[in-house]
């Protein structure tokens, strides 16, 4: 069987094995105070636009939530086909490098540089000085392609929490994690 037909299973079967346990799930939870739905029943705000309303949106956010953690399993095991899929980068990481990216970050926010490959390069020459104390940083997806040894470095940022206030942050922990 080819990586295709592999893929097609893999979706198929993922997809048929979600919708089996989530109905199965909802419905035998149905009388339980601690089932999923009656757990996350409870949101004054909904509650005040009745109670069908605030059983399907209930339902809507277990079914979000679980076709998300579906959906990333799927992916993970698809990748595994041509990668190795960590979590987790480490590596060496001085404070020299840490102290230019603080100071890159800034000069980036206040619009007096542009980022560069130049720059990523620069953090990556650092390095070469001695021995760094290793750091390490999860991730949501590192990948290493199993033909090439090309490594692939993803952060996920999806959804409605992407908090400008985080950013600064995100982009840090992104930098540290491409230089260990």
């Amino acid at each position: 069987m080819g990586k295709l037909d592999t893929i097609k299973v893999m979706v198929k079967a993922s997809v048929q094995a979600f919708a089996t346990g989530f109905k199965g799930r909802h419905e035998g939870e149905v009388d339980n105070p601690e089932g999923t739905i009656n757990m996350k029943i409870h949101n004054v705000f909904i509650e005040a636009l009745g109670k069908e309303i605030q059983y399907y949106s209930a339902l809507a956010r277990s079914l979000d939530s679980s076709l998300g953690n579906m959906l990333e399993g799927l992916a993970i095991n698809i990748a595994s086909l041509n990668y190795e899929v960590k979590h987790n980068v480490e590596g060496p990481l001085n404070p020299t490098q840490t102290s230019k990216i603080a100071e890159m970050l800034e000069k980036y926010k206040r619009h007096e540089r542009r980022p560069s490959i130049a720059d990523y390069q620069c953090l990556r020459d650092m390095n070469k000085e001695g021995v760094s104390p290793i750091t390490r940083h999860d991730s949501d997806y590192y990948l290493i392609d199993k033909e090439t040894n090309n490594h692939y470095l993803i952060e996920l940022k999806i959804g409605g929490d992407l908090d400008n206030k985080k950013a600064r942050s995100e982009k840090e922990a992104v930098l540290e994690q491409f230089l260990v």
